[in-house]
């Protein structure tokens, strides 16, 4: 918000600092309602990050991927043997 300064230069020192006071008050609500604002989109964004579903989508995407390099690579059991690093993906996102 801008302040017409030759209006508040004529006025009287009280009402200036009242003035001020009353802008400079707006202007601290309008960034405590930014930070608000921002503080929920990133509650949101984090839960989100930290959800069964994405967690689970990430984990059977991860599993795929294994069993197909363990094809490729010849790898025994690739089906079976995809399930532990797997399992390692899902236990490591536990303490996050």
């Amino acid at each position: 918000m801008k302040v017409d300064l030759y209006s508040v230069e004529s006025r009287s020192p009280p009402a200036r600092i009242i003035l001020v006071a009353k802008n400079s008050m707006q202007d601290l609500q309008k960034e405590i309602e930014q930070l608000k604002a921002r503080n929920r989109r990133v509650e949101a964004d984090k839960a989100r990050e930290t959800s069964w579903a994405r967690k689970i989508i990430i984990a059977i995407l991860t599993y795929i991927v294994i069993v197909i390099f363990f094809y490729t690579a010849k790898i025994s059991y690739p089906r079976i043997n995809a399930i532990v690093p797997t399992i390692g993906f899902l236990l490591s996102t536990l303490s996050l």
